[in-house]
């Protein structure tokens, strides 16, 4: 591909970019009481002033990350409100008693609702370990290390503190998530402070055995759920396939690898990670006929059960933005530059508002939108810059590289 074409990708990206942070600066922040609006309109009105914490902590991550990757993006503005949207999540979403976060709260932080996972908890981390590394407040280090603690021992000891009840009738499962998850939070923190890799040595090859053993059926699938032994469950949950949250892993396991080269058996595990993750989950998940990722699928071609099965969601196709970029950055190929671009390109006829910034979240199959609000309870300041700001890097990347020769 030559630099010229992804130098016009880059441009659009960019300036995207700056449209979708500019989008939640100007309509997010709450002065008044702290923390971030969540549900916002297609044009940035608040339709519902219910915080999640999910969203408050992705923010915070988000705000901080591009204050210390893009300095050139960062304002003060945007430090002093990662700063006030930590310090609103430290006073008012965690229980003291129990160390658990709620999952939402009315504007003013009462609880509204708590969820029984780990999933508000790694976000909190994530966003105070970000924030501690631009700011150098010892604090929020403090504090996302303590929560660290607590959410491997909830995972691998005892999660009786999680507060989800033990049924006769339950399997135990093993959800693609988790492992996904506390990957990519290991990397992060072993990244600001090394000495958490090295604490957490033996959490990095369970995140890895555990990921991996969501790779079935002579790895032509990913499926979402597994038993604890990695064994296939019976029944829609045991054939769930979710391509996006397969191809967002893969890209974290690269990344991870990347990062520490001397992960025990790192190629076959990097191999996994391009062939089975990223390019077969996408090429399983692609919609021929009109485009686009489908959110679940059946491993046995029954129709799913959730009924939003064949929508088109925002976040895949973030996800397969970044995945694929980082396929070329880690093996050269450019069979992965034309699969970014097919996405991009699908990506930037259906998803993208250029007139008021971020993306449409949520399309019907033919990629119409179903939705037209920019911010949702399960939809924030995250996977859109997120994929922006990483794009941006990667691509800044692969065209030096191709100027310089080097």
């Amino acid at each position: 591909m030559a630099s010229r074409d992804l130098s016009l990708v880059l441009e659009t990206m960019r300036a995207d970019l700056k449209r979708s942070i500019q989008f939640w600066v100007s309509y997010s922040h709450d002065l008044e009481h702290g923390g971030f609006f969540n549900c916002l309109t297609q044009s940035g009105d608040v339709y519902d002033e219910t915080k999640y914490v999910w969203l408050q902590g992705r923010q915070v991550w988000m705000y901080a990350r591009l204050c210390r990757m893009m300095p050139e993006m960062a304002t003060d503005e945007i430090l002093q409100a990662a700063i006030k949207g930590a310090d609103f999540l430290m006073e008012h979403a965690k229980d003291p008693a129990t160390g658990k976060m709620v999952f939402s709260m009315i504007r003013t932080g009462p609880a509204t609702k708590i969820q029984r996972t780990i999933f508000a908890e790694c976000f909190y981390a994530l966003a105070l370990s970000e924030l501690s590394a631009v700011t150098a407040d010892s604090k929020y280090w403090n504090e996302a290390i303590a929560m660290l603690d607590r959410i491997v021992y909830w995972v691998r000891e005892d999660d009786t503190a999680v507060g989800r009840p033990r049924l006769e009738g339950a399997t135990p499962v093993n959800n693609l998530a988790v492992p996904m998850i506390l990957l990519g939070l290991i990397n992060q923190m072993s990244g600001i402070d090394i000495s958490v890799r090295t604490k957490y040595l033996d959490l990095e090859q369970w995140c890895f055995d555990q990921a991996l053993a969501h790779v079935q059926k002579d790895g032509h699938v990913i499926l979402e759920n597994v038993s604890p032994e990695g064994k296939e469950l019976p029944g829609c949950e045991g054939r769930l396939m979710n391509p996006g949250h397969a191809i967002e892993t893969g890209w974290f396991i690269l990344e991870y690898l990347s990062a520490h080269p001397d992960v025990n058996n790192k190629e076959i595990i990097k191999k996994k990670a391009l062939e089975n993750f990223i390019e077969g989950s996408f090429t399983t998940g692609w919609d021929e006929e009109f485009g686009g990722i489908f959110y679940f699928l059946d491993s046995e071609g029954v129709t799913p059960v959730q009924l939003e099965w064949n929508m088109k969601l925002w976040w895949p196709h973030a996800e397969s933005l970044i995945a694929f970029l980082v396929a070329y950055k880690t093996t050269k190929d450019t069979k992965y530059i034309d699969l970014f671009h097919k996405v991009f390109d699908y990506t930037y006829k259906n998803f993208v508002d250029v007139d008021n910034g971020e993306w449409f979240g949520y399309l019907d199959r033919r990629g119409e939108p179903v939705s037209t609000h920019k911010g949702a309870p399960f939809k924030g300041c995250f996977h859109v810059p997120r994929c922006l700001m990483m794009c941006v890097q990667i691509l800044e990347q692969i065209i030096n590289e191709q100027e310089t020769g080097v």
